[in-house]
């Protein structure tokens, strides 16, 4: 049935816009996300746009049954995944750790780094046995370099950091490419959420600067996972030009 790329996170941002990216290859799509209604009308979307087979999977990451209850029961032929874009994530809260939300812990880290290991059992086994594949793990240049009031989102995508490298360890003979990409500033949902819809707080993040947006690093993605099967991305950084670092920021 064609190649198939499976994506997590597809409801905004870097998801959505490497679905489309994937949809224009011709790739055939699992898309999957919390938000039921506009998780169907982006399987809609891609559907008229495009010639392509699309199946949309509402579940959380961070629920393991309803992760491998909605990925087993794929039919046989979906099983059969070229790639996995494990893009599911966020960050929740910006305090120091001594005035940390727990709730905001537990969804960081159930979501960053629980939630794509849940995805990742269940896929890597069919890769596996067909012996090819590519994992793509969204981690972020805060899983490079820790900086002020970022700790748990920090260590969550240290995190997948480290877990991208064991992984492809692991994967390596089987012929399962891993490829690691770091984002710095880009412009989604990222800070709408991070700030619980504090729009001030959330417009400030990206003032003064021209910060990447999801096209960027969709079309990023998609230059990984067409390179030659002799040829694996391992691991890539990429920020704004205004971005040096983490936290260095050339603002106008």
């Amino acid at each position: 049935m064609g190649k198939i790329a499976c994506i997590t996170g597809a409801t905004s941002g870097i998801g959505y816009y490497s679905a489309i990216e994937f949809a224009k290859l011709g790739y055939n799509l699992i898309i999957t996300g919390r938000r039921k209604e506009r998780l169907e009308n982006i399987e809609k979307e891609l559907k008229e746009n495009y010639n392509i087979k699309v199946l949309s999977l509402n579940f959380d990451v961070r629920e393991r049954t309803s992760v491998e209850d909605s990925l087993n029961s794929l039919p046989s032929e979906w099983k059969e995944i070229d790639i996995l874009l494990n893009n599911a994530g966020l960050a929740a809260g910006k305090e120091p750790i001594f005035d940390g939300d727990y709730k905001d812990w537990d969804q960081m880290i159930d979501t960053n780094v629980k939630g794509l290991l849940y995805v990742s059992r269940v896929i890597i086994p069919w890769m596996k046995e067909r012996k090819q594949g590519h994992i793509i793990n969204i981690c972020s240049i805060a899983g490079k370099e820790v900086y002020k009031d970022g700790a748990v989102y920090c260590a969550s995508k240290a995190a997948v950091n480290s877990i991208s490298q064991g992984m492809r360890i692991d994967c390596n003979p089987f012929n399962i490419k891993v490829t690691n990409i770091c984002p710095g500033a880009v412009e989604t949902e990222f800070s709408m959420v991070r700030f619980k819809g504090d729009k001030t707080k959330s417009d400030a993040t990206y003032q003064g600067y021209t910060p990447l947006t999801g096209e960027d690093i969709a079309q990023t993605i998609i230059y990984c996972a067409t390179l030659p099967s002799h040829v694996c991305i391992n691991d890539l950084v990429i920020t704004p030009t205004a971005q040096a670092n983490a936290t260095t920021f050339h603002r106008e």
